[in-house]
Formats: structure tokens, sequence, C-alpha cells
């Protein structure tokens, strides 16, 4: 086999022959190149035809990923080695769907019963908020969920939460606070009864910042509502988290505390108890759903030929634009209206894990690492930032994603919707010739996948959602970064714990001179 170096030049010297080359004349070449370049599994289907590639650049690609040390990597996941060296932790996320409950072994201990139990735990939870037996401190039963949190705490179960609001129970209202901003809470709360509202408060360690600074705001308000009784607090917050002692001085009592283990990285916890909120909404049933999808998805990463495998496919034709084309951005269009929020939850989920500069050897890395993620909703997109897409200087990928057969029946309209993803991506491979007016040439040839989804829902999404995280895997992996640490998160924390240090003192400690000048305005007493 080829060293990874050799494949890499010569993925080089392909992309250089290749950039002449028009997609509109490959498909004219070949009437078999829509097949050949499609896979299906399970409810979803990829196209990734519209890209500037060949059965060359796939068979090369391939080879990249052999040569990365591919099959080694992602079983060693899947057993529970402790991958992300920097924290010496394992990264089993996975085993938190695994609906089939089969063992996973962590240091030969096997970490399913323990998971099987928070699964019971939520299950009985959801079913006493949702019937109503549990009640708050007057009595009265939940209408609302105050879900606290920040980042990984909120950003998977929002998205989640939103997309499958055609499976809520409808008995309950779901709010979310991440923002240490308390315009966020004090809104929120001002549309609330306090003697009907449950907070669950997500923080693992039960220290984060700007979750714990809210929690106390939502505590002061509950007990100030109820004359300063402090046992108030039992019947309507609940912690997500493992640090039993903080919890408890908090004043929630510790049955009603839901854990996940180390384990269990923040932008990866939507599976975890950090779900609870997603529970609450559409029911344990359909929770599970969602995990049986994702589980699903993982028997296809784990089990499927790489050349079959849909989030390596999605992973090697991203290592294709971001290190030899140089397209530093990605942009990721759903045409539903419920994903809305899939964009933002995939920004964290990416740029966070592989948003490195340092291999996981320590060393500099020598290519470019994880790419810009961003996007929107079509329609809406296409009269945004599309422009730049059709036109633009740069080359901006982009995964289109549609829904076959959505829950409404306006059929003309949803025909519209997919037409309007049909042309776009045709319209951004072919581009336009106009020879008498150059403000209304397309370059074209620029480059598409499509995926779509029979139906959105819980199982479907659960399937999209993994889909994506191993395809992140799998690029951290050819990369030879660590996909699961994120300690550019924490350098600013510990910097704003300084400077609120040094407004309790009342004195700014030693900045440039644009800080000085800056905490000066900030903190400035009136």
């Amino acid at each position: 086999m080829s060293s990874k170096k050799d494949i890499w030049r010569s993925l080089s010297a392909h992309q250089k022959k290749m950039q002449d080359i028009r997609m509109g004349d490959l498909f004219s070449k070949d009437s078999a190149r829509a097949e050949k370049f499609t896979l299906s599994y399970d409810a979803l289907t990829l196209d990734y035809s519209k890209n500037r590639i060949t059965e060359e650049t796939r068979d090369l690609l391939l080879e990249l990923l052999e040569a990365s040390g591919f099959q080694e990597k992602r079983a060693a996941m899947f057993a529970g080695e402790r991958i992300n060296t920097t924290e010496n932790r394992a990264v089993l996320h996975t085993a938190l769907r695994n609906v089939a409950e089969r063992p996973v072994l962590l240091d030969d201990e096997d970490v399913m019963p323990e998971v099987i139990a928070v699964w019971e735990q939520m299950q009985a939870f959801e079913e006493a908020i949702n019937s109503g037996d549990w009640t708050g401190f007057s009595g009265k039963r939940m209408t609302d969920i105050v879900n606290i949190g920040i980042g990984g705490s909120v950003l998977g179960s929002d998205m989640v939460i939103d997309a499958l609001k055609d499976f809520h129970t409808g008995k309950l209202r779901c709010h979310f606070v991440t923002n240490v901003d308390a315009t966020e809470i004090n809104d929120v709360m001002q549309s609330l009864n306090p003697e009907t509202t449950l907070f669950l408060v997500a923080s693992k360690s039960f220290t984060t910042q700007e979750t714990m600074a809210n929690a106390r705001t939502a505590r002061n308000w509950l007990v100030s509502h109820y004359n300063g009784k402090e046992e108030a607090v039992a019947d309507h917050f609940v912690a997500l988290s493992t640090n039993e002692d903080a919890v408890k001085e908090f004043g929630i009592d510790t049955d009603n505390m839901f854990p996940f283990r180390d384990w269990v990285g923040g932008r990866y916890s939507s599976w975890s108890s950090i779900g609870l909120v997603t529970c609450l909404m559409i029911g344990f049933d359909n929770f599970k759903s969602l995990l049986e999808g994702a589980y699903m998805a993982d028997m296809h990463f784990l089990k499927a030929d790489p050349a079959e495998n849909i989030p390596v496919m999605l992973a090697l034709v991203g290592i294709w634009y971001r290190n030899f084309w140089d397209a530093p951005c990605y942009s990721v269009v759903p045409y539903f209206s419920r994903l809305k929020k899939l964009p933002l939850w995939l920004q964290q989920v990416d740029m966070e894990s592989n948003g490195k500069y340092v291999t996981a050897a320590g060393k500099i890395v020598d290519t470019a690492t994880g790419p810009i993620v961003f996007g929107y909703p079509g329609t809406d997109a296409q009269h945004s930032y599309f422009q730049l897409m059709h036109q633009g200087t740069d080359m901006i990928p982009a995964d289109f994603i549609g829904i076959l057969k959505p829950a409404h029946t306006v059929r003309a309209q949803h025909d519209m919707l997919m037409a309007n993803m049909l042309a776009q991506a045709e319209a951004l491979m072919l581009g336009q010739e106009s020879p008498n007016d150059p403000a209304r040439y397309f370059p074209g040839n620029r480059p598409t996948n499509t995926m779509l989804l029979e139906k959105l829902t819980p199982y479907t999404l659960g399937l999209l959602m993994a889909v994506y995280e191993h395809k992140i895997f799998v690029q951290g992996m050819v990369w030879e970064i660590n996909s699961f640490d994120q300690f550019g998160v924490e350098l600013g924390k510990v910097l704003a714990d300084r400077i609120l240090g040094e407004v309790a003192a009342d004195a700014a400690g030693a900045h440039d001179s644009s800080t000085m000048e800056l905490f000066a305005r900030c903190f400035k007493k009136s």
C-alpha cells in the first residue's frame, strides 16, 4: 500500500488535472454517473454525483482513508478505547443509543446497565410529568419547561425539538435559556407562572459559569414567589449532572439528578440524559425512536464497505474540497423549514470537533482542518447568501437536504420547494453563459451533495444526525487531530473569571491598552 504522503501527492496532482473538467461534461459522457455516485441506506439517500470528482478521485480518496488507519480507529472508538487522548477519555456516545443493548466495555466494565438505568429513569420522569402525577410546590401540574444550559447542553435538544414539532405530546411548552445575558432569562420568566414551571439545569460539572448564573436567577425568582420557602426548589428543579454535592447544595433532590459520564462529549450529549427535555416534549417512545435511528446509522458506519458508506463518502468529498481545492467554507441547506436549526447544531458539532491546529500527537498540522460551516433553509437561503455561491469568487460546497413526504398535505407548495432544491443544485453545477452581459454570467461547476429522507420522524432525524457525527469523526481521523476535546472553549472563560475578579475588586489588572480602556468604559460607576 502507498504511504499517506504518496497518496496525498497523487491527489494534489489529480486535482490539477481536474481543474478544467466540467461536471456537466462528465454527465454528458456517462449516462450512469448518477447511479455510480448515489448511495442509499434505510430511509436515507445520498447523491454525490454533482461533485468535481471521477471514479479515479473516489479511488484515491479511499486509498487515503485506508492509509489513515480508518478500520483500526473506527473499531477503537466503538470498542471504548481512550481515543480522546488529551483528556484520556473514551468516546462512547454510540453506547447511549445502543438499543440492541449489546455489552459495551470500558476498562472491562460494561457501561450498558448504567445507560439502560438512565433510560428507565427518563421514562418514569416523562410519564410522571406528562400524566400530571408530578406537581409543583403548590400542587399544580407542570405546563412549561425551561431548559438552562449552553452549547452542547442545548443546541442538539433545541434542534431536535424544533424539528419534531409534529411529534410533540402537546402537554408542555418548552423554553431554552442559554446566554449569560440576563435579558434572555428575564424575557422567558415574564411569560411563565412559577407554580407550573419546571427547570432543567444541564451542566455536567454543575459549575458552568453561564448555566449556573441563569440557574441561580431562576431559583431566586421561584423562591421569591413562594415567599422565601427554599424547599420549593426540589419540586421545580431537576439536574442533568454528575456533581451530586453541588446539586444537593443547590436544593435539588439527588433522586432527580440525571447523570451522564465523562465519555459523553457535550456536543454529542443530546443522546444522553441531556435529552431529557426532548423526552418530555415528544414522549419517551419517540425519544427511543430517535436513538434507534442513530443506532442504525452507527451500524451502517461500522459495517458498510467504505465505498458504500454514506458518512465516509461525505467526509472524503469534504476533504477533497477543504484540502485540495482550498475551499474554507461549506454550507448546509435543509429544504424543509423544520430543520432550520440543523446548521446551527452542525456548526458546533463540526467546528468544535475539528477546529484544531495541532495533531493528536501535539504537532502543528501541515494541512487545513475543519471548514467553516454555515447554512439556512431553502428557499430563504436562495434570497440571501446563494448569490455568493453562484457568482462569488470562492467555491462553496453545499449539502442540500430534502424530505420526500412532509406531514402536511399542501402538495403544490412542497413540489415547489423540491423543484427549487433540484434547480439550485443543477444551476450551481451547469452555470449560465451570457456573452453579451457579464453580470448575468454564472461560472457553474460548483459542487453539491443532495440527501433525501423519506419522512422527517424521530427515527430518520436520529439517522441523519449520527451520519453527520460519523462524517466529522472520519475527517478528524484523516487530519490526525483529536476531534473530541475543545480546549479552545476554555481560555476565554478563564480570562472572563479574571476580569470579573477585578470588577469585584474595583481595580483592573494588567491588560493591553485596548482592554484597559474598554474595562473603564464597561464598568464605569455612575
